[in-house]
């Protein structure tokens, strides 16, 4: 098979991302460190279907979408995220079932002297069984350990690697010796485009149900301030009403003033006596007798068994 030439690679390449940018309204900026091309061929085929992966050098991606700008001005908000190792997965599919899939393709790997530690790493008290002719190497470490049955055994948890630190040669050839993979690499969202906006992939894991939240949090303060400087809202009227029918219910109680919402409030006022239900009381005291009647019935009982005296006598 013939390879095609540099020019006509870069100009198949330019048609290839106008064509996308023209086809799919959602984008995503993925970051693509650490990922192979054995990797990078499986989560092609993970999407396939669902979404394309695009790669490419950064120059020849800003090239293509400011040759673009006249048709849709708004992939302008595009550039100033195209730095690093990164590239485009374009998709007409729902955003968070796509960030799912891109998320499930990650492969476990070992840690690297000198790379940036993306977690915490923590190794467990185990034993680890090795010999102990490596002892002086997690001496070393400040690793406390003991001999057991011929092997090394980690007496208590050690954090070994912390995050956003650079793994040492040291905790690197460690990890390896006891076979952990304490990382896992895949293509990181960094940001996401979606008619003519880009925002964090934070914003995906909101649900309906905190927008309702902050709305009915905000329609809150909104009231309050309404009512605090006395300046009528469509959020604070509802209040102000049942506060003015308090008002008004208030004056109606010290007054001959009446109306069909206070009747009632006044009856109870004037004969408070006339709202108790009498069939709970008669309830209640017939439960008092029975309950008067079976203590006197023990004491009785109690009584009759202290004067037989189990059936002894008194000189017996």
């Amino acid at each position: 098979m013939v390879r095609e030439d540099k020019t006509t690679w870069k100009s198949n390449y330019f048609t290839k991302i106008i064509q996308c940018l023209d086809e799919y309204p959602k984008v995503f900026i993925v970051g693509a460190d650490n990922v192979g091309s054995k990797q990078m061929q499986k989560i092609r085929i993970s999407l396939r279907g669902k979404a394309e992966l695009l790669m490419g050098k950064n120059t020849m991606m800003r090239k293509a979408i400011r040759g673009h700008l006249e048709n849709n001005p708004h992939l302008e908000k595009l550039l100033p995220h195209i730095k690093g190792n990164v590239g485009f997965v374009f998709t007409k599919e729902d955003l968070n079932e796509v960030r799912d899939v891109i998320k499930s393709n990650k492969v476990a790997a070992p840690a690297k002297a000198g790379a940036i530690a993306p977690i915490d790493v923590k190794i467990s008290a185990v034993n680890t069984g090795l010999g102990p002719e490596k002892t002086s190497f997690f001496q070393a470490l400040a690793i406390p350990t003991k001999i057991t049955r011929g092997t090394i055994e980690i007496l208590s948890e050690v954090h070994l690697i912390h995050k956003d630190e650079k793994v040492g040669a040291s905790e690197a050839t460690l990890l390896q010796m006891l076979k952990i993979f304490p990382f896992s690499y895949g293509l990181q969202i960094e940001q996401v485009y979606e008619a003519g906006s880009v925002f964090s992939p934070d914003v995906l894991d909101i649900t309906e149900d905190d927008l309702m939240a902050k709305f009915m949090e905000g329609i809150a303060n909104v009231a309050s301030v309404s009512l605090a400087i006395g300046y009528p809202t469509v959020a604070s009227v509802p209040h102000s009403i049942v506060n003015g029918f308090k008002n008004v219910l208030a004056v109606a109680l010290e007054t001959d003033i009446t109306f069909p919402e206070v009747e009632q409030l006044k009856a109870y006022l004037a004969d408070p006596s006339a709202f108790v239900s009498a069939a709970p009381v008669a309830a209640s005291g017939d439960n008092a007798t029975e309950e008067t009647k079976t203590e006197e019935k023990k004491e009785e009982e109690e009584e009759e068994e202290s004067d037989d005296d189990m059936g002894f006598g008194l000189f017996d």
